[in-house]
């Protein structure tokens, strides 16, 4: 028997299809599952194993290197895990001056705080900083998160940009081959003038990776000051006219068809489970159900195609006329409104007609 015959009848046998690995036969790290209780995040599982908070099957586990399926029996402080809820994504629109993190070691206010008590424990996908507003994905699943914040996923990134300066499209033009920035590689950018606004310019901007700060790097490389940065769309899901401050929940359907089974599949995302039963409080904004809209096809310098929204989020209403020419501005209307329209002088009537 030769060496090719030797390794075929020592290859392990495959599994039929009909055997394939079941969900509750399925091992994740135990940190990962604690996360997915929603208990706590995945780090702070990690320092609840360390501190010897956690036992699997009734023993202490002093390390979050063990694998752990859905028949083990796993306890944090004596206390069993609560059952795995269904993964449920929410769109969250953004207001300006606040932190996306639990808790802010310089005590600013966070995204958090703000939500109703009635939604399980959400993490982020990605992050806003702090002058920046608009669409923001919340999920109970951290698997999913972090998979859908993966520049690998391909999900593109809409802004509007308001910014200081002059800028010509041509210079725009020159970021849909990347550029680097004090060492730092940022990937192919898709930018439009959309005007000129006295000192400003308005911009559309489509990005897929979402490095730190990225618009505000690239856009300062070009002489551009960003003063105002709103996110739009995010993959298929648009801010459309969610009012800011508010959250509202993806339905389990729609949400399982835009993600597509590969993603869901790496994610570990559990479409099947019910739902969760955190209690809600009496009064405060409620998690409504909605389907993100169609997206119109663009053109794009990395592979031919972009997601466009159909509209930008409705900015909230402002008290002066200049804060209300911006929010024309970020809808993305050129036209002006019929009131601020020139008006000729009217015909004159002929006489003796009414």
């Amino acid at each position: 028997m030769d060496w090719v015959e030797a390794m075929i009848h020592t290859r392990a046998p495959q599994r039929p299809a009909e055997a394939a690995e079941r969900p509750q036969d399925r091992h994740e790290r135990v940190a990962k599952v604690i996360a997915r209780a929603g208990v706590c995040s995945r780090r702070e599982a990690e320092a609840f194993i360390a501190a010897g908070r956690v036992c699997v099957n009734g023993a202490v586990i002093a390390s979050p290197a063990l694998n752990v399926s859905r028949s083990d029996t796993i306890t944090v402080d004596g206390q069993t895990l609560p059952a795995r809820e269904r993964t449920r994504l929410f769109l969250y629109h953004k207001p300006r001056g606040l932190v996306t993190t639990n808790a802010d070691p310089e005590k600013r206010p966070t995204i958090f705080a703000t939500l109703p008590s009635h939604l399980p424990r959400l993490v982020s996908v990605g992050r806003l900083d702090l002058a920046t507003e608009g669409l923001l994905l919340l999920t109970n699943d951290g698997g999913l998160a972090r998979m859908l914040e993966l520049p690998q996923t391909g999900w593109l990134r809409r802004y509007r940009v308001r910014a200081h300066g002059h800028v010509a499209q041509a210079q725009l033009d020159t970021l849909g081959g990347g550029i680097t920035i004090d060492a730092i590689r940022y990937g192919p950018i898709e930018a439009t003038l959309d005007r000129q606004q006295g000192s400003n310019v308005w911009l559309t901007m489509a990005i897929r990776e979402g490095k730190n700060r990225e618009v505000r790097n690239v856009l300062g490389a070009l002489g551009l000051t960003v003063n105002r940065l709103i996110r739009i769309s995010f993959g298929p899901f648009q801010l459309g006219d969610l009012p800011e401050g508010k959250i509202q929940e993806v339905k389990t359907r729609t949400l399982r068809e835009q993600i597509g089974e590969r993603i869901a599949v790496m994610a570990g995302a559990d479409f099947d489970a019910p739902r969760g039963t955190s209690p809600s409080r009496s009064s405060g904004p409620t998690g409504n159900e909605v389907r993100p809209r169609p997206a119109k096809r663009a053109r794009s310098p990395a592979d031919g195609t972009v997601d466009q929204p159909r509209r930008a989020g409705r900015l909230p209403d402002r008290k002066n006329r200049d804060a209300r020419a911006e929010r024309i501005d970020v809808k993305g209307s050129k036209r002006p409104r019929s009131r601020d329209r020139a008006r000729g002088p009217r015909p004159s009537r002929p006489p003796g007609k009414r």
